[in-house]
């Protein structure tokens, strides 16, 4: 019952939170310079086309009845049609959110493979010049931006030394593993600092229990301490810490996305903002397709 009840709490406080997040979202969109009905009639457009469609789309409503139209539509999973596209907003992210996933998880998999050896190396050398260069290292890598280090990588592993292709997402599986090489090292060198670190302190703190002092008392092998109780301990709270590190990660792919032309959620978004393609709270039979007007054509 107290479990009931604090679900129930927790629901009732994302309700403000939610509204806020909704409030900013509205107005930065609104605050975007450029013009909806220009980039739906091409510039050419004369300007009573221009109102009619602006009338039509419900720009010329108030502010705050456009956020309720906005606000509504969304509650009902109507994200409206994208300009760009001529499509369903929510049908144009579903047909790009696989590419962004797919980035995640094997960035989620290339940090724990770069991170997990290199922090029992640290750990088992506490205070030594291993356990230093590698601290050092990835601090440098905690240090620089996502989009940073992609650009680097970009430069000098495929542009000059020509190893893997500068951008693009391949058709099979081995190929998209070959493209999206680049970018999910590029968010997992930053993520895995900070899995090194926290997986560092946990196999330190793990090492000096008592348990694991008094299994290294009787003799037991060094790996069969570390197998059998400081892994297995020691990688709950990292396991905590990349799960409620996704978000953050897919945050760095749809960065390392514009940067090496990969196809996902977070390319599609720049391309929208530059194309000031939002869906201006259409009506249910509103045609963005030149807005239904007579002598208005999509450029």
């Amino acid at each position: 019952m107290a479990l009931l009840q604090y679900i129930v709490n927790r629901l009732i406080l994302m309700i403000p939170t939610f509204l806020l997040v909704m409030i900013i979202i509205f107005l930065l969109v609104r605050l975007l310079p450029g013009d909806p009905a220009i980039a739906i009639a091409g510039d050419r457009a004369s300007d009573a086309d221009l109102a009619a469609i602006r009338e039509r789309l419900g720009l010329n409503e108030p502010l705050l009845m456009q956020f309720w139209l906005f606000l509504t539509n969304t509650l009902k999973g109507d994200l409206g049609t994208s300009i760009l596209m001529r499509a369903p907003v929510i049908d144009v992210i579903m047909n790009r959110l696989p590419t962004t996933v797919f980035l995640t998880v094997y960035a989620v998999f290339l940090s724990l493979i770069i991170a997990g050896p290199l922090a029992f190396v640290a750990a088992l050398n506490r205070g030594r010049w291993p356990d230093t260069a590698i601290r050092s290292a990835f601090q440098v890598g905690l240090s620089m931006p996502v989009f940073y280090i992609g650009l680097i990588l970009l430069t000098f592993l495929a542009a000059q030394l020509r190893w893997f292709p500068v951008g693009g997402y391949g058709e099979t599986f081995s190929a998209q593993l070959y493209h999206l090489f680049l970018p999910a090292i590029a968010v997992a060198l930053y993520t895995s600092a900070i899995i090194m670190r926290n997986l560092r302190s946990a196999v330190i703190e793990v090492l000096d229990a008592e348990y694991v002092q008094f299994s290294r008392a009787k003799g037991l092998p060094v790996r069969l301490i570390l197998g059998r109780h400081v892994l297995r301990n020691a990688l709950i709270s990292t396991i905590t810490l990349v799960g409620l590190s996704i978000g953050n990660m897919m945050s760095g792919t749809l960065v390392t996305e514009t940067v090496f032309a990969v196809p996902g959620v977070g390319r599609l978004m720049l391309e929208a903002i530059f194309a000031r393609d939002y869906p201006p709270d259409p009506g249910p039979d509103t045609d963005l397709r030149g807005a239904g007007l007579p002598g208005v054509s999509p450029h």
